[in-house]
């Protein structure tokens, strides 16, 4: 099936390093995706718009959109692909996802400069609005450079609920996007809090009951993901780790100088702090690496 992308472009250097990484895919190995270009024009305000008249209007978004479009398709046709290129007027989160929802794109690749470590500023209002308004994957690049590597160094965060497996699916569904011969690592975080009841009662766990419970929560998180891998015959890598799931997921991303991280993220509300879930929340505010979020579990 071919995979269909969307790629918001908007001029910035952000935008561009979304363009440069769908650019360095090696899709010729496989089936080339469909891709869609989507610049959104803010509206003229309705007072100038009628002053002028509306084709003097609609022929001004043309010719602002064509300015950021036109660069973006001679990007991607270097890169030997054939994109369609489209714009829109609204607001730019807004139509973005409505564009994802109506013509099942299966990815939505975008640059997000959101700096600050605030859960509304992570991102980006842009993104923050994508996400709020779609569950289709979403893969941000949160700096200007883009990992250019065909084959890339991938984490797939895994916590044992189903966001987590639809991670480890997604990847193997969508192999292409991942170079021929990626270096897979799946990690996951326990959290000792299973025991937490009887430190609470005063009792001690023992040293024998701590490794169990490791072993088993380790055992749940990672089992599903490994044995889709193994029966597809790619080869991987299992990282364990006890503590906080955000800081060590985003140490492990820094320090092994990871190209991408795939990770499950069930943030329901509306509210910024909820999009993503508290995990995801913390891996984007400690580490720059793109992070690709699955939002829906069944990947």
């Amino acid at each position: 099936m071919t995979m269909k992308i969307l790629l918001p472009v908007d001029g910035s250097r952000y935008s561009d390093a979304a363009l440069a990484f769908v650019a360095a895919r090696p899709f010729r190995e496989e089936a080339p995706p469909r891709i869609d270009l989507l610049n959104v024009q803010l509206p003229v305000p309705p007072r100038a718009g009628r002053a002028v008249g509306a084709e003097i209007v609609r022929a001004w978004y043309e010719a602002e959109s064509t300015k950021v479009l036109k660069p973006a398709v001679a990007a991607l046709r270097r890169a030997h692909l054939d994109p369609a290129w489209h714009y829109a007027v609204g607001n730019p989160g807004v139509e973005i996802a409505d564009w994802a929802n109506r013509h099942g794109i299966d990815l939505i690749v975008m640059g997000s400069h959101g700096h600050s470590a605030l859960a509304g500023l992570l991102f980006g209002s842009v993104t923050q609005r994508v996400l709020a308004s779609t569950t289709v994957p979403v893969l941000v690049l949160r700096t200007p450079k883009a990992p250019k590597r065909a084959s890339l160094r991938l984490g797939i965060a895994l916590d044992g609920s189903a966001y987590g497996e639809a991670a480890a699916r997604y990847v193997l569904q969508h192999r292409g996007l991942f170079g021929p011969r990626p270096a897979i690592t799946l990690i996951h975080v326990h959290t000792p809090s299973l025991l937490e009841p009887r430190r609470r009662a005063g009792e001690v766990p023992t040293v024998e009951e701590l490794a169990r419970a490791e072993a088993e929560a380790f055992e749940q998180a990672l089992a599903p993901a490994r044995e889709m891998f193994a029966q597809a015959g790619i080869p991987f890598v299992e990282q364990r780790f006890v503590g906080h799931p955000g800081e060590e997921i985003a140490r492990f991303a820094r320090e092994s100088r990871l190209d991408l991280l795939a990770m499950g993220s069930h943030g329901r509300g509306a509210l910024k702090a909820a999009l993503l879930g508290s995990v995801a929340c913390q891996v984007a505010a400690r580490c720059k690496t793109p992070l690709l979020l699955i939002r829906r579990p069944e990947g």
